[in-house]
């Protein structure tokens, strides 16, 4: 199997995802998005903003790498009476059955960054969208202390064998000069991109800063790996505390709920 979809459906993103609903519908309230605009979100999950997307009335279509999201996502569409909305499985390097200029929006929120080419993804993703129109991505920051999931990636990563030769960390994604490098080779002028640093927020009210870390440890595939990692060299308490140090420092929840925000590379490409 595909080591990247290997990672994606060995948890169940759907209980993190849980956790970034009012982040995902106030970032496309951000967006601009109508109903006349056909919207491709890459790497959508089961929807954190492609459901928010559909309810402005766009078309949407969601595509994902893990099978188990896109059910998900589905389900979601179908509950929630959207039939302007779809999700289906691809690949981000290589998006199979999808027309050239296609789409006025294609949007990437922390899931395209985790596909193990990213020229290839740029290309796609600059291919796919409509002269004229938009790709937007949200990108986790390397070595970022006030990017939450950057630092629970590191924090992890450290508990895990060195990666394979020409591994390419998804954390790039978070650089500007890999950013403008990536769309460069897709044919897209430095002065066509923009970058601006955005927050998500983790936010639930009844719950602390370790339940967090137990969602991650249970259900984040990145998460899931390290923890494995981490068994087989009698490390998992030394991983576990560090984790939970971490978002009850950056907690900013009151009366014992968590509320954390993660700060992240949001890039706009014109076309």
């Amino acid at each position: 199997m595909d080591a990247n979809k290997a990672l994606w459906e060995k948890g169940d993103f759907t209980k993190i995802a849980a956790l970034m609903r009012q982040s995902g519908e106030s970032l496309v309230k951000s967006l601009g998005a109508t109903p006349a605009m056909r919207v491709l979100d890459l790497g959508c999950g089961d929807g954190t903003t492609a459901v928010p997307l559909a309810q402005t009335g766009a078309e949407v279509v969601g595509i994902d790498i893990a099978q188990n999201l896109v059910d998900a996502g589905n389900q979601r569409a179908a509950a929630t009476g959207l039939t302007r909305l779809k999700f289906q499985e691809g690949d981000a390097c290589k998006l199979e059955g999808v027309s050239d200029h296609s789409f006025d929006l294609t949007l990437s929120i922390f899931g395209a960054m985790f596909a193990p080419k990213p020229h290839d993804v740029a290309k796609e993703m600059v291919r796919v969208t409509k002269p004229g129109g938009r790709i937007v991505m949200g990108n986790w920051i390397p070595n970022d202390p006030t990017s939450f999931v950057s630092q629970l990636l590191k924090i992890s990563s450290s508990f895990m064998p060195p990666p394979p030769e020409g591994f390419v960390s998804p954390m790039t994604w978070g650089v500007e000069s890999h950013i403008v490098e990536r769309f460069a080779q897709a044919g897209v002028p430095e002065e066509k991109i923009s970058m601006v640093k955005d927050t998500f927020y983790f936010v639930s009210p009844d719950k602390t800063p370790a339940h967090l870390i137990e969602l991650f440890r249970r259900f984040y595939g990145p998460t899931m790996n390290a923890f494995d990692a981490a068994g087989k060299s009698e490390k998992v308490e030394d991983l576990h505390q560090q984790l939970v140090e971490l978002a009850n420092a950056q907690n900013k929840g009151n009366n014992g709920g968590t509320s954390i925000p993660a700060t992240f590379m949001r890039v706009t490409v014109l076309l």
